[in-house]
């Protein structure tokens, strides 16, 4: 295999000389050649500092964002009929519209979807900004022979040459979900969690044989029956974090997540990024050395006040506390920024679609350093 050669990035300065040689090297590094470790372990803290910065999720599928697209519309949306080519072009244009304007002091990355990152060519746009590029790895979900009602992610096979693209097209780290079925008592199996961690650490491997910083997300799914100490266990389990209950207080949920993280997270993980929705983990040298982690499936609100509650916790820590040693907890939203800003945007008020984007980018941006600070907005 040959290297990856591309342009410098404004805004990180690292190295973009993706390396496959073989590693082993250092003893501080055994996994890596020292510059490629080294560059891994700037890009996972460019995306979580400086604190309060996180990361735009916009790695829906066409289909997907078509969904969303037209939910945003509304009425408006309904009498009209667009053609293949058409809905392309309005997919292009809402996220080109966002990402030239997106507010860095606020966004660190953005994880696309391979469409945005291959077809439309619109990492560059993030770089002259700053803004880190990533890519949405993981394809479709089918079910686990081995647990059939258990779902398992597909994509390792072709992984290599699909990341070595995303690399040579800007993305400079990259997102894997792994979905987790989570139950009383019947479900994760132990055969599902054993095949779920074996598809996340081999798709981390990959991915920093690939040159970028693989975010693990094991995207856990709670039935009904599963209580708040079931949560923490599967959670602890899977190195995550909890999800939030109807039932339970949100200061009791951050406690319990702030736990669950100090329990399970190495040291040596550069930070942990919230969904506003599951659970990932960046990787960015050998044996998840420099990893992040995340957490989502909240209101806009919601999420954001869930990360201003474990933020408050970990600020008022003090050493010896475990949560004192916490990384930065910061986001990594897509519903939880753009939802405001899409519906203002298929209405045609471009720029109100911006402010409103701006505005939500803020609020996420106060709620990751414990400051949360409202800002109300009408569409």
């Amino acid at each position: 295999m040959t290297d990856l050669n591309a342009t410098s990035t404004p805004g990180y300065t690292f190295s973009t000389k993706a390396s496959s040689e073989t590693y082993g090297t250092s003893s501080l590094y055994p996994y890596h050649k020292t510059e490629v470790a080294q560059e891994l372990i700037k890009i996972a803290n460019a995306l979580v500092n400086p604190r309060g910065k996180g990361i735009y999720a916009t790695d829906e599928s066409p289909e997907g964002i078509e969904a969303r697209l037209t939910a945003a519309a509304g009425e408006d949306n309904q009498r009209k009929t667009f053609s293949d080519q058409e809905k392309r072009e309005q997919r292009r244009r809402w996220r080109e519209c966002l990402y030239e304007t997106l507010p860095t002091d606020y966004i660190s990355g953005v994880i696309l979807y391979s469409e945005t990152l291959i077809d439309f060519k619109l990492a560059p746009v993030l770089e002259k900004r700053g803004i880190i590029p990533g890519m949405r790895a993981d394809t479709d979900s089918h079910p686990l022979p081995i647990s059939p009602n258990e779902p398992a992610t597909q994509g390792l096979d072709d992984l290599l040459p699909r990341l070595q693209a995303a690399r040579a097209a800007g993305a400079r780290f990259t997102k894997w979900r792994a979905p987790i079925l989570c139950s009383a008592s019947s479900f994760p199996t132990h055969a599902a969690l054993e095949a779920q961690a074996e598809s996340l650490a081999r798709f981390a491997a990959i991915s920093q044989q690939a040159g970028l910083v693989p975010i693990v997300e094991p995207d856990v799914d709670f039935g009904a029956d599963a209580d708040l100490r079931r949560s923490v266990e599967v959670h602890v389990k899977i190195i995550s974090m909890i999800y939030a209950r109807k039932t339970t207080s949100i200061e009791e949920i951050a406690l319990a997540t702030a736990t669950a993280l100090a329990r399970s997270v190495p040291l040596a993980v550069a930070g942990i990024v919230f969904l506003s929705g599951t659970l990932i983990a960046f990787s960015s040298t050998g044996h998840f050395a420099h990893d992040l982690i995340c957490a989502g499936g909240l209101s806009d609100s919601d999420a954001a006040l869930y990360l201003h509650k474990i933020n408050q916790i970990v600020n008022s820590a003090k050493p010896p506390s475990a949560f004192a040693r916490l990384p930065p907890l910061t986001f990594s939203f897509g519903r939880g920024l753009q939802g405001d800003a899409m519906q203002k945007w298929v209405r045609g008020d471009e720029k109100g679609a911006k402010e409103v984007f701006e505005e939500r980018a803020k609020v996420c941006w106060g709620a990751a350093q414990g400051q949360l600070q409202l800002v109300s907005s009408s569409v």
